[in-house]
């Protein structure tokens, strides 16, 4: 559906995509995750046509977004970060004014309409004014003008901005449903969005994709150890020196809570010595509470391959918010 060989895009003193090049196939839910300036809406402009490109080529759907702008534009619904909308229209003015303009056929305009209405949960509010509409409305009524004409790739960007956590979990199953029939490239800063709605990822960092592949892929190959947490009734010392000696243990750090010692043990690549550790303790004759190995996520990766790449406070800096609850709590 999307083909992008060495994209470029340069501006002044600055280069924001670098000799850029991948693949999405027809049906494909595939996200792109980055920090802020990595080059993902710059990006997603140029495949939708709105930016030109300094150098490279793109298809979509087979035609050449440089070439044949206006029949690519007629097979991709855009959805910028900042949906452009006309406050002072009602819904149902504006959908059949978007349709019209997107080259829907007069006859057909009020059946796709009532359609993507039907899709997007807007058939109660199709009189309404949109400046009237709560944010969650409006962005279902972006995604419906980007639906309108029925295009075969849908581009979002950043579609669940600004939303509530219930207004979230909604775009989200929306989104899931939109891939029966339609190919989709979305960004996002939300973590978990990407675990939960996207078949694959590309990480992109300075205008280059630095990882791609499915999230459990990622979160499986690009990780090196992993970490397991021990909770043994005996002093710091004595549990420091006995995991340190076990096959597999890279490091342990520990501290106290009350009479308990948390260890949290940073593995060797490949090594689960949990086992290991498991009958050191019994053989030692110790109490122990908890033996825990902690599933890697996709934050884990991001970490790895982009903010500690970048330094310092890099997640505070990238704009990425790391895996949370639904209802604000950490995961």
């Amino acid at each position: 559906m999307i083909k992008v060989e060495q994209l470029t895009k340069h501006y002044a003193g600055t280069v924001a995509v670098d000799n850029l090049s991948f693949n999405v196939s027809e049906g494909e839910i595939v996200g792109f995750l980055g920090p802020n300036g990595a080059g993902k809406t710059t990006t997603m402009r140029i495949l939708a046509g709105y930016l030109p490109a300094t150098g490279g080529e793109i298809e979509v759907a087979g035609r050449d977004v440089f070439r044949e702008s206006l029949e690519v534009r007629k097979r991709i619904g855009y959805l910028p970060e900042n949906c452009p909308l006309y406050l002072d229209m009602r819904v149902d003015e504006y959908l059949e004014y978007r349709a019209g303009i997107k080259g829907v056929s007069p006859r057909a305009v009020r059946s796709r309409v009532d359609g993507v209405k039907e899709k997007c949960g807007l058939q109660e509010v199709g009189t309404r004014i949109i400046g009237q509409l709560s944010k969650g409305f409006r962005q279902r009524v972006g995604l419906a003008d980007a639906l309108v004409h029925d295009p075969q790739l849908l581009i979002l960007d950043e579609p669940t901005v600004g939303l509530d956590p219930a207004q979230i979990r909604q775009v989200r199953q929306l989104i899931r449903e939109l891939a029966r029939t339609h190919t989709i490239l979305l960004s996002t800063h939300i973590l978990p969005e990407v675990e939960t709605t996207c078949d694959r990822v590309l990480i992109i960092n300075e205008g280059r994709i630095i990882a791609s592949g499915t999230p459990k892929e990622l979160e499986q190959n690009l990780l090196t150890g992993s970490r397991i947490t021990v909770d043994i009734k005996v002093p710091e010392e004595r549990a420091r020196e006995n995991l340190e000696t076990l096959l597999g243990v890279k490091s342990v750090s520990t501290y106290m809570v009350d009479e308990w010692t948390v260890a949290e043990i940073e593995c060797d690549e490949h090594e689960d010595p949990r086992e290991a550790i498991f009958t050191s303790v019994v053989e030692a004759g110790w109490k122990m509470r908890e033996l825990r190995q902690h599933k890697k996520t996709l934050e884990d990766v991001f970490v790895e391959l982009v903010v500690d790449r970048n330094g310092g406070d890099g997640v505070k800096r990238s704009g990425i918010q790391p895996a949370r609850s639904e209802y604000g709590g950490a995961s």
